[in-house]
C-alpha cells in the first residue's frame, strides 16, 4: 500500500508533537523552582514540528494536524483523496500520545485530571477565562496565519531549507499568544488526544477545536493563493514550475 508509509509517519509525528507538547505542559510548566512557564510549552511545540519536520517530510510531508491537510488540499499542494487517511493516522497518533502521557502523569500521587491534561477548552475551562467568541476568533485566525506561514515558506520560491525553522517559529510564536485564550490547539487531532481521556467538558467543548482551526487553515489557503504571484511574474517560465523544494509538505 502506497500510503502505509506516509500514514504510518503522520501516527509518529502527532504522537511526538502531542507527548511533547502536551506532556510539557503537564509535566514541567509548574515544576516548582524550575517549571518551563507559557514561554517553555510554546516552544515545546515549535521544537516537535521543527524536529519531525526533518525526520519525516521527505516521508510523509509532515502535517501532523488535520486543519492543515486540509488546508493543503484546498492550496493544491496536497491530494483531497489523502486527507481522510491522513486525519485518521494524526487522530490515532495523538490519542495514543495522551494516553502514554496520561499514564506517565498518573504516576505522581495526588495527580487528578481535574487539571485538564493541557486539554483545550474556552469560558470556564479557558486558562485566562476567555469567551467562546474569543476562543473562535483565535483559532481561527492563529490557524489562517499557521497555513499562510506554510505555505510561504514551501513555496518553490522560497530560500531552501529553512521551511521547518519558520513553521516551528511561527507553532512557538502562536502558542505564545493562544495559550491564555484556549491553551491552543489550531490543530483538532491535538485536541482529541487529551479530550478523549478527560472526557466530559473536553469533549462537550471540542466541537470548536475542530471547526474553527479548519475554517481558519481554508481561509489560510485561499489567502495565500490569491496574493501568491503567478510563476510567470517572477521570471518561471509556463510549464517550467520547479520540483518542490521543501519535502515538509508534500510526498
Amino acid at each position: 500500500m502506497r500510503l502505509a508509509k506516509p500514514l504510518a509517519a503522520e501516527f509518529i509525528g502527532t504522537f511526538w508533537l502531542v507527548l511533547a507538547g502536551c506532556g510539557s505542559a503537564v509535566l514541567a510548566a509548574s515544576f516548582p523552582g524550575v517549571g518551563i512557564g507559557l514561554l517553555g510549552v510554546s516552544l515545546a511545540f515549535g521544537l516537535t514540528v521543527l524536529t519531525m519536520a526533518y525526520a519525516i517530510g521527505h516521508i510523509s510531508g509532515c502535517h501532523l494536524n488535520p486543519a492543515v491537510s486540509i488546508g493543503l488540499a484546498v492550496g493544491g499542494r496536497f491530494r483531497w483523496s489523502e486527507v481522510l487517511p491522513y486525519v485518521v493516522a494524526q487522530v490515532a497518533g495523538a490519542i495514543v500520545a495522551a494516553l502514554v502521557l496520561f499514564l506517565i502523569a498518573n504516576g505522581k500521587p495526588g495527580f487528578s485530571l481535574d487539571g485538564g491534561l493541557a486539554a483545550n477548552g474556552f469560558g470556564d475551562h479557558s486558562p485566562g477565562g476567555y469567551s467562546l467568541l474569543a476562543g473562535f476568533t483565535t483559532e481561527v485566525v492563529l490557524t489562517m496565519m499557521f497555513l499562510f506561514i506554510i505555505l510561504g515558506s514551501t513555496d518553490d520560491r522560497a530560500p531552501r531549507g529553512f521551511a521547518p525553522i519558520a513553521i516551528g517559529l511561527g507553532l512557538t510564536l502562536i502558542h505564545l499568544l493562544g495559550i491564555p485564550v484556549t491553551n491552543l490547539s489550531v490543530n483538532p487531532a491535538r485536541s482529541t488526544g487529551p479530550a478523549m481521556v478527560v472526557g466530559g467538558w473536553a469533549i462537550g467543548q471540542l466541537w470548536l477545536f475542530w471547526v474553527a482551526p479548519i475554517v481558519g487553515a481554508v481561509l489560510g489557503a485561499v489567502v495565500y493563493v490569491a496574493l501568491s504571484p503567478a510563476l510567470e511574474a517572477v521570471g518561471v517560465e509556463p510549464g517550467l514550475r520547479p520540483a518542490p523544494v521543501e519535502p515538509v509538505l508534500e510526498h
